[in-house]
């Protein structure tokens, strides 16, 4: 029931009611259906229905005591039910309006009850409870990011109980349910006709042309409600657009009064028109949904349904006199064609009969001992499936929330969810064969005459070929083209399928040399060796597991093979691998190191390695319980284990999940212990771990307690390592987030060490060095010790880069290092309030944020800040054009910039006459607490000119401020009530003002203990009251 309410019910916006639902027709039949669920719920299920709730169903509720009757203790406010559970807690309770229900048998007495009313208690219900099954049955049925429950819900009851089987059973129940109302959604959803702009726009003006007096047209008029068109097409404002809704217009029908139509992505219907007072338009819906403007207008006009039909019947006759024209002509080409492909079918059928038979002949297994797999069979197989599910994937292309309520009942695995850090290997290279003539060493030739002895041989010969193929260097490019070219490939991977140990070993060690090569890797999963290596990671023998494991560790480098290993199961065997390795902790018997056990594991480890570039491969370790096996292997003193263990949890760290659970296994002091390890490259993803898992505060604190932060300072010392240096640099600087940390660092030298890094370092490092610097540079020491080493210049000299990541994070730095005025003479000095400023052309949103949000600090700080924003040629024009973005963060950092460049008159009335008041007015509809804030400070500063605040008053800005005094957030509050005692000095300001209730909003914040607020607000106050005494005044005389 929890995916079905959060993927397929209508929930309406955040800013609009948290927690409600729309009131749409899908919604009120899924009601429908869990009401009926829950009716027959008592007699159908006795058992299920006296399951007492983990916690109680509770909502506001419209019954009254007086209809509960039997079974209840009733008095004048509350009812208490007889039955009781085995604390002796009613299963029911109602007091006042809030009702609390402990079983489904009260909840079928509640809807009993309720008749006539049943559908708003269950919609009351299901949005105070908007996770019901967690109530029910607990908070480990949560439906979170699962978006397939039925397995966990049977691995989660162990109990052989009878209260643990009535459990699972309704658990069981809960999930047919869930299923149920899923698939009733998604036939509800396909009759859906969901409309776009274009299409709206397209039959208004083919309904307005045929519009006009006289009875030969359709309808009078056909009018827009709004002239204004926005970027996406849509004419609705955009707290309306929210909710699918796109323009709305007014239609005069021949024989009906004015209608006013909203047109909406679900359909169209009548809205309540407009308001006489205002003018405003009435926006909630006043009738049933139809498909398009033409079925609601048959509907409500008797002429233009008849005139339509006039047209239809005209259309008609013309398309069949064009059909009649064309008939003979089609008979004509259509023999001619029939003919041609017939021709061209016998073709296609002997070319394919000759491929055919050539790759019958040439795949054809030759080793009269062995127990062969046919392999085309095999082959051939695999290509069904894939098609097969290429195909489920065309299926499955539809719109919207059909696409996703289909993925969740048919349950369809992603094919392609592959994560940001897979490399550029994951690219297939295109594939390439020596040529015939090329000059080729005599190991080529040699290696092709053993692939023959391989496929023509008896045992002893095979095992024989075998061992002389490994002599050779099989590292060489030229050794593995040659098995391959020969068709070695093939007979390797049928060697696989035998039941002889030996030869499955020999074919193992040779596959593991050679694909090392891109194209060998490619080969191996064309010919389905991955499957079959996936099969033998369940052999008895250690040996088989060790190569199985580390050849799939070779081939699992691109995000096929790794789709393969995890379609056949080959997660959970090697999760399962993990487990042989679990005495490998107990350091006070190093010789268990070499024995077998140890190796399998640190195999199963480097496959795993491999396929934790997958985000699905990622979640089918953790659901396999990889962590705590990996957590366990951590604590090894073995390197070689080390490695692929922590080079495992460094790729898994990037998701969430995981990164919890390195938390609750205490991975992080395992990781911190490690870094004063001498591996080079233990060292390297032990950091890079770390900066993975530092995006939690927790997570930092635990790596400063367990000692990490001194390691890393130290390691900042070894520039040598490139890739070790990038990964330390970017552990400091997601460490750098919190204070307490940079107080270490700074202890620890580690900022000079910092700075020092600035020049002739890859951009890798100083993406992540910068980054360091700006979160350390929050703090005032810190600056002083940036400038006094020298960091101010090879800052400002990044600043002409073009790498995304690093431009945001210099801006960030330089933006700091602006706060203290002696950094800020440097940096202009340098020129870089001008690089700064020409960031803001820069193409990526992030960038152009970064860099407005420094240049407030440099503004401030600067010298003679007006004058020098003047010099920049075109720049406050461009500052107000970005005005125009659809970036919430690019918004609130150029309203930011515009507050500090208002503060000079000159730059004031050049930005207002590039039209900064407009522009800032039509972002006063936000439901963003940090844009609001800092549009708030932007309109308070541009009101100091000229006629700004009467032009913000025309402009509807004013309204849209009042309700920001509604925010949670003081800062809001402030900025809104120095914005609105600013727009208070002109006098219809001052009356929308009172209009909207900002009086009784702005008493509430006089008695605030922040002294701008109480005076912005007493001032607002003042000036409202003081146009209504001069009001009244001017009514006597």
């Amino acid at each position: 029931m929890g995916v079905a309410l959060a993927k397929s019910a209508q929930w309406k916006a955040a800013a609009l009611g948290t927690g409600t639902l729309e009131i749409t027709p899908l919604n009120e039949s899924i009601l429908k259906e869990v009401i009926k669920f829950v009716e027959t719920f008592a007699y159908k299920h006795p058992q299920e229905a006296n399951f007492v709730f983990v916690e109680p169903l509770e909502w506001k509720t419209n019954l009254e005591p007086s209809a509960f009757d039997a079974g209840y203790i009733v008095s004048e406010t509350t009812v208490q039910s007889e039955e009781v559970d085995p604390h002796t807690q009613p299963l029911l309770e109602l007091c006042g309006p809030q009702i609390k229900v402990r079983s489904f048998g009260q909840l079928s007495q509640v809807l009993r009850i309720a008749q006539g009313t049943q559908l708003e208690e269950a919609q009351a219900c299901i949005e105070a409870n908007r996770d019901p099954v967690v109530k029910i049955l607990g908070a480990e049925y949560g439906t979170g990011k699962e978006e397939s429950m039925a397995l966990s819900i049977l691995g989660s009851i162990t109990g052989d109980d009878e209260e643990s089987q009535i459990k699972m059973s309704l658990a069981i129940l809960l999930k047919q349910l869930d299923l149920h109302l899923l698939n009733h959604s998604l036939k509800h959803i396909e009759l859906e006709i969901h409309l776009n702009p274009g299409t709206v726009k397209e039959d208004i003006e083919l309904l307005r042309s045929c519009s006009g007096k006289g009875d030969h047209t359709a309808l009078e008029s056909i009018e827009y409600t709004s002239d204004y068109e926005y970027s996406n097409g849509c004419r609705a404002p955009p707290w309306r657009q929210i909710h699918g809704e796109m323009c709305y217009v007014l239609v005069k029908p021949h024989d009906a009064e004015i209608l006013c139509i909203t047109c909406s992505a679900e359909g169209v219907f009548l809205n309540g028109g407009k308001t006489e007072d205002e003018g405003e338009i009435d926006y909630e819906r006043k009738g049933e949904i139809y498909k398009d403007l033409v079925e609601i207008l048959r509907d409500k006009s008797s002429v233009f349904s008849e005139n339509m039909s006039k047209q239809e019947s005209k259309l008609s006759e013309e398309q069949q006199s064009n059909t009649n024209e064309t008939s003979q002509k089609d008979e004509t080409s259509t023999s001619q064609k029939t003919a041609a492909s017939s021709d061209i079918s016998k073709l296609e059928k002997t070319q394919m009969d000759f491929e055919k038979s050539q790759m019958t002949k040439r795949l054809q297994p030759s080793l009269n001992w062995k127990t062969s797999v046919d392999l085309k069979e095999h082959r051939g197989s695999l290509k069904d499936t894939q098609e097969e599910k290429h195909g489920k994937a065309r299926a499955s292309v539809s719109l919207g929330r059909a696409q996703l309520l289909r993925k969740s009942i048919d349950k369809i695995e992603e094919t392609i969810s592959e994560s940001s850090s897979e490399s550029e290997e994951d690219e297939e290279p295109a594939d390439h064969r020596q040529e015939a003539n090329a000059d080729l060493p005599s190991e080529y030739w040699q290696i092709q005459k053993l692939v023959k002895y391989l496929k023509g041989g008896n045992q002893t010969a095979t095992v024989i070929a075998l061992c002389s193929m490994r002599d050779f260097n099989l590292s060489q490019e030229t050794c593995q083209l040659a098995i391959r070219d020969v068709g070695g490939l093939e007979v390797l991977i049928n060697l696989l399928d035998t039941d002889e140990v030996k030869c499955k070993i020999g074919s193992l060690k040779i596959l593991k040399e050679i694909s090392h090569n891109p194209q060998i890797r490619r080969n191996i999963v064309d010919l389905g060796g991955l499957p079959i290596m996936v099969s033998i990671l369940d052999s008895p023998h250690k040996s088989l597991k060790c190569l199985a494991a580390e050849t799939i560790a070779n081939v699992a480098k691109f995000k096929r093979a790794r789709r393969v290993v995890r379609q056949h199961g080959g997660i959970n065997k090697l999760v399962a691998l993990l487990d042989c390795g679990q005495n490998s902790t107990e350091t006070s018997l190093p010789s268990l190191y070499e024995t077998r056990d140890v190796e399998v594991a640190r195999c199963g480890a480097l496959a795993l390695w491999s396929c934790s570039k997958s985000h699905s491969s990622k979640e089918a370790i953790r659901k396999a319980g990889g962590i705590p096996l990996l957590a366990r292997l951590l604590k090894t003193s073995h390197e070689n284990m080390l490695i692929p263990v922590v080079g495992t949890l460094q790729e898994c760290a990037s998701e969430e999940n995981y990164r919890a659970a390195i938390k609750a296994e205490r991975i992080i002091e395992n990781l911190v212990k490690n870094l004063n390890s001498e591996n080079e490259q233990l060292q390297e993803h032990c950091a890079m771990a770390i900066y993975q898992c530092a995006e939690d505060e927790e997570t930092r604190d635990l790596v400063r307690l367990h000692g990490g932060l001194k390691p890393l300072a130290s390691l900042l010392k070894k520039t040598d390592n490139k890739e070790r240096l990038a990964a330390v640099t970017g552990a400091i600087w997601k460490c750098s987030i919190s204070k307490e940390n940079v107080t270490k660092f700074r202890e620890y030298k580690a900022i000079e060490t910092l700075v020092g890094l600035l020049t002739d370092q890859p951009e890798e490092v100083l993406i992540n060095v910068v980054g360091a610097l700006g979160e350390c540079c929050q703090e005032h020491e810190n600056r002083v010790l940036v400038r006094k080493c020298g960091g101010i210049q090879p800052l400002v000299n990044l600043l002409v880069g073009i790498n995304q990541a690093l431009l945001v994070n210099v801006t960030k730095a330089v933006g700091a290092c602006a706060v203290e005025p002696e950094s800020m003479i440097i940096i202009d000095r340098l020129d870089g309030v001008r690089l700064l400023w020409s960031l803001l052309k820069n193409p990526h949103p992030d960038v152009k944020a970064s860099a407005a949000w420094a240049l407030c600090p440099c503004i401030q700080n600067a010298k003679d800040a007006g004058e020098m924003v003047r010099s920049f040629v075109g720049g406050l024009e461009l500052v107000v054009n970005l005005l125009k973005s659809d970036n919430k963060e690019v918004l609130a950092s150029v309203c930011a910039a515009i507050t500090n460049i208002a503060k000079d008159q000159e730059n004031l009335a050049v930005i207002t006459d590039h039209g900064v008041v407009p522009l800032l007015s039509k972002l006063a509809n936000t439901n963003n607490d940090k844009l609001r804030r800092h549009l708030a400070e932007a309109i308070s500063r541009c009101c100091t000119w000229g006629k700004n605040r009467v032009a913000f008053g025309e402009h509807k800005a004013v309204a849209p401020l009042v309700r920001y005094l509604k925010s949670s957030d003081t800062n809001v509050h402030r900025a809104t009530a120095q914005a609105l005692y600013q727009l208070s000095e002109d006098a219809d300001n001052c009356v929308t003002m009172h209009e909207n209730g900002a009086v009784k909003l702005l008493l509430d914040m006089v008695g605030s203990p922040d002294e701008v607020l109480q005076e912005a607000a007493a001032g607002c106050i003042s000036n409202i009251r003081r146009l209504a005494l001069a009001t009244e005044k001017a009514k006597y005389n």
